[in-house]
């Protein structure tokens, strides 16, 4: 006999590039449609789309659901972190949203920290020392290169902020999202008046923070969603895979995409005034301490097409040390780095080249991940637990081995995919049937998937790499100059 089916959800992923949309039967996790359609970013100067291109993307995705989206009883929105979406007194966008990616706002980062209690007062108030992602910056940018913009500014949204409030007609926002703002004091769960202040930004242009469990409000008529449907708060986008995953306290995740992510549910409030780990919350009421890298997936294909290789064409040995800082980085701060290859001998081959551009991307997100899980105890072994491997990178097996090789601990690979998506739907199971998230999204045992042992850790490398790092901050452009 077929299961019954429950009620459905949609779990929305806005990212970077495409917007995808999940119908999921509560009751058993299944995916019963999905939609996606694209939206591009303009590179010309810095890194922006024109948000009117999600709501549209939105809309097509929910479409090509098809009839399996007019049974969805809720709906939660997750999206990219730290986008600055202007919008004017009628309620449409002043100019195109700057993108997490868009570091342009380094100089006003900078300027930032000294006038504002410098890293420690960052970190103490608000959980993270801002990087030039940070929306923070992103504001101070604006108000410094267009003041106009920043005049018939009347509301500051997030990006999934901009899509619920196109659903419901309200603008609200999650603790999860606000986390990365800068403007969102950690400490208190307030917005910080001194900081808002300081860069000229009034409170009510804000969206209202919703609590965990609360409704941010209902679908309005004349959407491709059932009338009256609730509205999840959503959250960002790691924060929603993090929920898509049924994350425990102390689990570790490394995803690889475009950019790298390492990070843990906590129950203690981080506070790092390194910079290394952001403090940020998660959708619910713990906090999820995470380290991005800018340089992952795209940097390593990059070098793979410039040795004129096969991404997973690499070969094992060799002494050379390449640090694929491509476009800065943020973690470590070297917002102005450029790339480092060291270490080349008559014998070096392109596979050896191109298996350091590996060693150096997975090397820095696994020094992060020491510092982003601190004494956070796994709940299943401590250091011996699985790393859960996601992303684009985690379907390749050079990534998957180098990541065995470096950590020394054994390793996960979800067969679920699409877990920001994911995750959004476990946010709006939730809140239809009054349960945690975290525990749907483990019900639908969303990280299931192929386990892989540890080997021993590659301590040469380390080595290696950690010198070639160390010895190299001129040359990676860590003065700015």
């Amino acid at each position: 006999m077929a299961a019954p089916e429950g009620p459905f959800v949609v779990g929305v992923d806005s990212s970077t590039q495409a917007t995808k949309a999940l119908v999921v039967d509560v009751a058993t996790g299944r995916v019963v449609a999905r939609g996606q359609a694209p939206h591009t970013v303009d590179a010309t100067s810095g890194r922006e789309s024109d948000p009117e291109q999600w709501w549209t993307a939105l809309a097509s995705a929910l479409e090509q659901c098809g009839p399996a989206v007019r049974r969805a009883s809720a709906v939660s929105v997750a999206g990219q972190q730290h986008g600055l979406v202007t919008l004017g007194r009628d309620g449409r966008p002043v100019r195109p949203a700057l993108l997490w990616n868009d570091v342009r706002s380094a100089p006003q980062r900078d300027r930032l920290l000294a006038e504002l209690g410098g890293p420690e007062g960052w970190a103490r108030r608000t959980g993270s020392v801002p990087a030039p992602s940070f929306t923070v910056t992103k504001w101070a940018w604006l108000a410094e290169h267009e003041p106009e913009a920043a005049a018939a500014t009347t509301a500051v949204r997030l990006p999934h902020d901009y899509l619920t409030e196109r659903l419901t007609g309200t603008g609200t926002t999650d603790r999860g999202d606000a986390s990365g703002t800068g403007w969102w004091a950690s400490d208190t769960g307030t917005y910080h008046a001194e900081t808002l202040d300081h860069v000229g930004l009034s409170p009510d242009a804000l969206p209202r923070v919703v609590g965990h469990g609360e409704v941010a409000g209902t679908v309005r008529d004349g959407l491709p969603l059932p009338s009256g449907a609730l509205v999840a708060p959503g959250t960002g986008d790691n924060m929603a895979a993090a929920l898509g995953l049924g994350l425990r306290p102390g689990q570790p995740v490394l995803s690889l995409g475009t950019s790298g992510t390492v990070y843990a549910v906590s129950g203690t409030r981080p506070a790092d005034p390194t910079g290394t780990v952001a403090g940020f919350a998660d959708a619910g009421t713990r906090w999820l301490p995470l380290a991005c890298t800018l340089n992952c997936t795209l940097a390593v294909d990059r070098v793979a097409a410039l040795l004129g290789r096969e991404r997973e064409d690499v070969e094992a040995g060799g002494g050379a040390t390449l640090l694929p800082f491509l476009d800065g980085e943020r973690t470590p701060d070297l917002p102005y780095a450029s790339g480092l290859l060291h270490g080349l001998r008559h014998d070096t081959t392109g596979g050896h080249i191109l298996q350091a551009a590996y060693d150096g991307a997975v090397f820095t997100l696994l020094d992060a991940l020491e510092k982003v899980l601190g004494g956070e105890a796994a709940p299943d072994g401590g250091a011996d637990a699985p790393l859960l491997l996601i992303g684009g990178g985690a379907k390749g097996t050079a990534w998957r081995e180098t990541v065995r090789r470096l950590s020394g601990r054994p390793v996960q690979v979800p067969r679920a995919q699409e877990l920001v998506a994911l995750g959004a739907a476990a946010q709006a199971a939730g809140l239809l049937m009054g349960e945690d998230p975290a525990a749907v999204a483990r019900r639908w045992a969303t990280a299931d998937g192929p386990a892989y042992p540890a080997v021993q850790r590659d301590e040469e490398t380390l080595d290696r790499l950690t010198a070639t790092l160390g010895s190299a901050g001129a040359l990676l452009g860590r003065s700015g100059s």
